[in-house]
């Protein structure tokens, strides 16, 4: 066997310890070199499946074809009022427009000139001939703005109103609302608080609600890929640029930057965040949990130097075949600690229990050697084992695991050659005492004796927590949405909760290629069927229909307020002076009417004010009009190209517009925006799959998060079938017994099942980051058993009482401690990854130290 030849191979190293430990400072040095010029890291999620796929390939496909629609960064403008959003959102665009540094483009998608004049001819006939009515209903106070667009001219059609009042012929019930939000623009302006008022609501009413709560203004930038965060620049532009905006600076809106480019910078700055800290407070915790294992610096600091060495040529590694870590592969370091250290306790705690018959640095050459003869072939296996576990997953589509698997599969046979030569030169430098029998836990024979007493009605109790995990396996869901793994606290998460719930807006929607606008078309009406579909959007939802209809409506309108709307020359502003004279005017008129108003009608409260106002000094007069009318020559000017529509077709729309549904070539692309909430996956599953059955073609976001679920389920489950078969052909090769193989593997099993029942208990849901606790589970698992294993084959009496289950206890703490490092990440994907590992690594240390003793066959050294 293997076991003198590792044992001589380890004292040759130890002789010749200067030589071996410069080779591995040369080594150090290119790994360190390598990872520093040739190692990065990509945030972009979608290239963690393999392009191989048919889903993946369709979806792939539609971001080369409308490649405007892809790493977008967009704004999203909330604000009190949808005037002052407008104007945002209109001054943004424009700052951003003229930066050809960081942006290729900035555009406005709901200012469109072709939308907004045909803003009417997207309602329906009914509530467009509301609208309309109303419209009509205010032509006399809507023509004295139009010559005069003043707070003068404002007060003039009020006084017009009183006339009507003292006359009986107005019916005010149409303007109660206009007119209250009027009276409290007014009021606050007197009283020193001037606001701006919305004309939009006032004379839009229910109808400017259509238009949605926010503003967007939606940005190519210019991304560095040769920054960790490709659109920093951009995005710190972008902030520079909200901050001067008018309304932002005095808290009357808000701008959030949400987008595929800040979805994904955030997700590197979270994911880095406390990764350093968390590595070097990783490596910190492990310091003391060695020092308690072994007892003496003289062999921690080996240790410490040896996992430091490993990870820097793993590094180096992973730089030469990788290249670019993704969020998955870039865990490795903390894991290769978590588990490389399993490797070295095992050596080191053996190596110090060792008694030499030779004195001083013979002694020390003896005792490695029988450390080698007596835990080499034992490491070996578990290296062996733990790679195998994570190399099955490279073959698989799911590339984020593929990758782990690659990197940390080599990581474990470069822990083992880390482990057989640099650690003992170090130990043989450092010349750690010897002859430590304490090194056991002679404390533990009691409980060695109970376990062996009370065997089958463990194996039994065992064996039923095996069953209620095997039943609960089909429970288990895999949540594949991106979004969920995300920091919620985020700037781009925050600004996508405002919109998630908008069908129009929601990130959760599906797309289909055809070949022409005619079969556009046929797709849209087969589509908008489906009881999941709140609705279809194809190049021909931009042109209005029942033109004929609404067009005689509109022109029926036009001529009776266009000719009053259009003033040629509208009346100079008013001085401060005539704005006085005015508001005394009508607060005198109104005054005159009173005894004819409601008690509540806001016309009195309007009356008092203007009686205020005409006695008030000049900034407060000027900035009382300003308030009332800053927005009004908009929305006056709105009105007027609305009303002038004409007929539209499909030619007529935009290629702004167009260019996002119709290709050169003549293809047509249909995007269907889902029903209620999809934040949920079950609904998420349930509106792709109603839609894949009607049309298998589907592609978009919902698509791509539900296919990517059923590729990375479906990669586990090839990727954990062929690393047990793995496994299991290196233990019997290693084992050379059926029997001791299945000793090994059956609480490997047991450890997996009892992690389903508590992932179903607590619950922690299964996601694209945390789901690799599967290959770690097989790795730590398959080396803490086959240590057990191979004492018993070797005729160790007390299991838990020997130096191997200290070893095993403290290299759970040090690997608990790497991921417990994970689990207090502020990223969501890298928290429950730690979370995940924790439980896994807690099942998998009570199935090695209670279910393995119990599972043991009885010897006959065990009857004495």
């Amino acid at each position: 066997m293997l076991f003198a030849p590792i044992g001589r191979f380890i004292t040759f190293c130890a002789r010749h310890a200067w030589a071996v430990v410069a080779l591995f400072l040369v080594l150090s040095g290119a790994g360190v070199y390598a990872g520093m010029t040739r190692l990065g890291v990509t945030t972009d999620t979608s290239k963690m499946l393999s392009p191989r796929l048919e889903w993946k390939q369709r979806s792939d496909e539609m971001g080369r074809l409308f490649p405007q629609k892809e790493n977008l960064l967009v704004a999203v403008i909330q604000a009190k009022m949808p005037e002052e959003g407008q104007e945002t959102a209109r001054e943004l665009a424009a700052k951003i427009s003229s930066d050809h540094k960081h942006f290729s483009f900035a555009h406005r998608p709901d200012a469109n000139p072709y939308l907004l004049r045909n803003g009417l001819m997207f309602l329906e006939p009914q509530p467009l001939s509301q609208v309309l009515n109303d419209t009509i209903t205010a032509q006399p106070f809507l023509a004295a703005l139009a010559q005069d667009p003043s707070a003068r001219g404002l007060f003039g059609a009020l006084s017009l109103m009183a006339e009507g009042v003292k006359q009986d012929q107005a019916n005010l019930s149409g303007f109660q609302a206009p007119l209250s939000g009027f009276a409290n623009t007014l009021e606050q302006a007197v009283a020193g608080h001037a606001e701006a008022m919305s004309w939009q609501q006032l004379l839009g009413g229910k109808l400017s609600d259509l238009a949605g709560n926010y503003q967007f203004v939606i940005t190519k930038p210019i991304l560095d890929y040769g920054s960790f965060q490709p659109g920093g620049a951009a995005a710190d532009t972008m902030r520079q640029a909200v901050s001067s905006l008018e309304f932002v600076k005095n808290g009357h809106a808000k701008v959030y930057l949400t987008g595929q480019v800040q979805l994904d910078d955030e997700e590197f700055a979270t994911v880095a965040e406390g990764m350093v800290a968390g590595l070097l407070g990783s490596l910190a915790l492990v310091t003391l949990w060695l020092t308690l294992a072994v007892r003496t610096w003289r062999v921690v600091l080996p240790i410490v130097v040896t996992l430091v060495v490993g990870l820097l040529l793993t590094t180096g590694f992973a730089a030469v075949a990788v290249g670019t870590l993704n969020l998955i592969s870039v865990a490795f370091a903390i894991l290769f600690v978590g588990i490389a250290v399993d490797f070295a306790i095992q050596f080191s705690v053996r190596f110090r229990a060792q008694t030499p018959t030779q004195p001083g640095e013979e002694g020390v050459f003896e005792a490695l050697r029988l450390t080698g003869e007596e835990t080499g072939h034992q490491i070996l296996v578990a290296a062996l084992a733990t790679s195998a576990g994570f190399l099955a997953f490279t073959p698989t589509a799911f590339l984020g695991v593929a990758q782990l698997g690659l990197i940390a599969g080599i990581g474990m046979l470069v822990a083992f050659i880390c482990t057989t030569t640099l650690l003992p030169s170090l130990l043989k430098i450092c010349h750690p005492p010897l002859n430590c029998p304490s090194m056991g836990y002679a404390f533990m024979k009691p409980v060695d004796i109970k376990i062996r007493h009370m065997r089958k009605l463990l194996l039994g109790f065992f064996t039923l927590v095996a069953l209620v995990g095997l039943a609960l396996v089909p429970s288990l869901q895999f949540d594949g949405d991106p979004l969920h793994t995300k920091n919620p606290n985020s700037e781009g998460m925050r600004a996508l909760k405002l919109l998630i719930n908008n069908p129009q807006t929601s990130p959760y929607s599906a797309e289909l290629l055809v070949h022409s606008l005619a079969d556009a078309e046929k797709e849209t009406t087969r589509l908008s069927n489906l009881p999941d579909v709140n609705d279809v959007m194809w190049l021909g939802s931009f042109v209005p229909t029942q033109q004929q209809q609404k067009l005689a409506l509109i022109q029926d309108a036009a001529s009776i307020l266009l000719p009053t709307l259009i003033v040629p020359q509208p009346k100079a502003a008013p001085t401060a002076d005539d704005l006085r004279k005015s508001a005394h005017d009508t607060s005198v008129a109104l005054a005159g009417v009173l005894d004819k108003l409601p008690a509540q009608d806001p016309l009195r409260r309007i009356q008092a004010a203007l009686a205020k106002l005409a006695e008030a000094p000049d900034a407060t007069v000027q900035a009382a009009n300003t308030a009332l009318v800053r927005f009004l020559p908009t929305e006056l000017d709105q009105l007027r190209t609305m009303l002038q529509a004409t007929s539209v077709s499909i030619k007529d729309v935009p290629p702004e517009i167009a260019d996002d549904y119709l290709l050169p070539d003549g293809r047509a692309l249909v995007e269907v925006h889902p029903k209620g909430v999809m934040s949920n996956s079950g609904a998420l599953r349930k509106f792709v799959a109603s839609l894949q059955k009607v049309e298998p073609q589907m592609a978009g976001t919902a698509v791509d998060i539900v296919e990517s679920a059923r590729s990375i389920v479906k990669a586990f489950e090839q990727a954990a079938g062929a690393a047990i078969v793995m496994i299991a052909v290196i233990l019997m090769l290693a084992l050379r017994r059926v029997k001791d193989m299945a000793l090994v593997l059956a609480p490997l099993l047991l450890s997996a099942l009892m992690t389903v029942i508590l992932i179903v208990l607590l619950p922690e849901t299964l996601n694209f980051a945390n789901i690799i606790a599967l290959p770690l589970l097989l790795g730590v698992g398959v080396s803490f058993n086959i240590y057990f294993v191979m004492n018993w084959r070797d005729g160790v009496k007390y299991p838990l009482a020997s130096p191997t289950a200290r070893a095993v206890l403290f290299s759970a703490l040090t690997t608990g401690t790497a991921f417990g490092s994970l689990a207090l990440s502020h990223h969501p994907g890298t928290a429950s990854m730690g979370r995940l590992l924790l439980l896994s690594l807690g099942c998998t240390l009570l199935a090695t130290l209670v279910f393995v003793p119990a599972l043991l066959p009885k010897r006959p050294i065990d009857e004495a």
